[in-house]
């Protein structure tokens, strides 16, 4: 029987790889981790979390100038962008160091450095170690990309550097139409930036409920980001004031800075897939079953680098998971299906279960519950500002097959009807529950007629 240096090798301590190894760890296995950057992957260091706590920040602006219509008086307020950056570090540092000690109460071996594989079973680190595994796990997640042949390239920033620029520019164009892109293109709205977004589709948010998709970029426009559509970034060049960015359509729009956020890819490229023989698909993903095994039966991936459903909580899901199937004696597999999804644009965006869309291409008929109001808060403030609520029901069974919600505490109810979705919840059910009452939430409970039914 061939020993192996330990069970398992994970290579990336992001979500999902730091979960796995834990657990793995706690089932028994002899578990090694490889990280090249810090503890807490994407998420923790330069995704969610600093994103979040931009969000709050950049909401200032409009709380102060609604505190008016509640009787309040504000002086003179002022931002300081440095003082931003300084606390966001000090809370990343205390989240990697919660990562890193969890990691290794866990008995894991954590080391700090690049790893690539050279064959199915065996590991190399930057300082020349080989290592061999039993297992290898890749979870080294994903990176921004930009197309390599913009002119100009060079001088625009991802998200990555969005967390780290020195000064806020006066002038901001945020490419793209996802998470990331609308997300940001409110952060730097909301600190006062001169903000444009500019995405080449017809709306925003491609996958999302369309009522979604349209009532965000009228909402976000009030809020005075300016939104272009069906136009795209062929160069950018540098100005006597900064940058010009220019689009497809003729626009020359001078900017501090460009950010492009038009995706990101699957991070294989380096780490030596091809050395084992692990298949990855066109966009450099590791092809894995439904129980993240790819197609070396030693070499199992989760997270982003996998390209399935790219989000944290899956991620960590899918490494838990993992380590149940091939080291606790159970096989686990990942329900990939009426995952919450939330965008933390102003305002926000919460959604689970099927679209309309999607329903109708599934179901022979469905109703439609619709409800657009002001919140109550801005009947004191006097802000044009409206939520949306929407509910998809499957008209033969009653069951609700989708909730799109879009507005104040948006992604924090939705995470609460994805229980009840998930439990294959009738509409009968959700107007059984008693309202609560004054919330928006309690829409969800009150509305009795449908909006459309749709028929075949």
């Amino acid at each position: 029987m061939t020993e192996f240096d330990v069970d398992l090798f994970v290579i990336g301590a992001g979500s999902g790889g730091v979960r796995a190894g834990r657990i793995a760890a706690s089932h028994g296995a002899r578990v090694m981790v490889a990280e090249e950057y810090r503890v807490g992957g994407t998420c923790v260091i330069r995704g969610c979390v600093p994103k979040k706590l931009f969000v709050y920040a950049s909401r200032f602006t409009e709380e102060f100038e609604d505190a008016v219509g509640f009787g309040w008086t504000v002086g003179e307020t002022q931002f300081d962008w440095p003082t931003l950056l300084a606390h966001k570090d000090r809370e990343i540092d205390r989240l990697n160091g919660i990562y890193i000690r969890n990691l290794e109460r866990s008995g894991a071996t954590l080391v700090a450095m690049r790893a690539t594989i050279e064959d199915p079973h065996t590991v190399r680190l930057a300082d020349g170690r080989v290592v061999t595994a039993k297992y290898i796990l890749v979870a080294t997640g994903a990176a921004p990309y930009i197309d390599p042949d913009l002119p100009g390239r060079e001088l625009a920033i991802s998200s990555n550097e969005a967390f780290h620029l020195p000064r806020l520019p006066k002038q901001i164009v945020v490419v793209g139409g996802g998470f990331i892109a609308v997300e940001f293109a409110g952060i730097f709205n909301g600190l006062g930036v001169e903000t444009t977004l500019i995405h080449r589709g017809d709306a925003l948010l491609r996958g999302f409920d369309a009522d979604l998709r349209h009532m965000l970029k009228d909402e976000i426009e009030k809020k005075g980001v300016r939104v272009i559509l069906g136009d795209e970034l062929v160069g950018i060049e540098k100005s006597a004031d900064g940058l010009v960015a220019r689009t497809k359509g003729g626009l020359a729009l001078p900017a501090g800075e460009v950010m492009i956020a038009t995706g990101r890819q699957p991070n294989t490229r380096g780490i030596g897939l091809e050395n084992a023989g692990v298949a990855t698909d066109g966009a450099g993903a590791v092809i894995v079953d439904e129980y993240s095994q790819s197609n070396v039966p030693s070499i199992y991936a989760v997270g982003d680098v996998t390209n399935r459903v790219n989000l944290t909580p899956v991620a960590i899901r899918e490494g838990h998971a993992f380590a149940d199937t091939v080291f606790g004696g159970k096989r686990v597999s990942v329900d990939h299906l009426g995952i919450p999804k939330a965008v933390f644009s102003q305002p926000e965006i919460g959604s689970v279960g099927l679209t309309e869309a999607e329903a109708l291409a599934e179901f022979a008929a469905v109703d439609i519950y619709r409800a657009t109001f002001r919140p109550m808060k801005h009947t004191l403030t006097g802000r044009d500002e409206k939520m949306l609520m929407k509910l998809i029901v499957d008209a033969e069974t009653d069951r609700v097959l989708g909730c799109h919600i879009l507005g104040v505490d948006a992604a924090e109810i939705t995470q609460i009807v994805a229980i009840p979705l998930k439990m294959r919840a009738t509409k009968a059910d959700f107007d059984s529950a008693m309202a609560l009452h004054p919330t928006v939430a309690e829409e969800l409970v009150t509305m009795r007629e449908p909006t459309i039914r749709h028929r075949r």
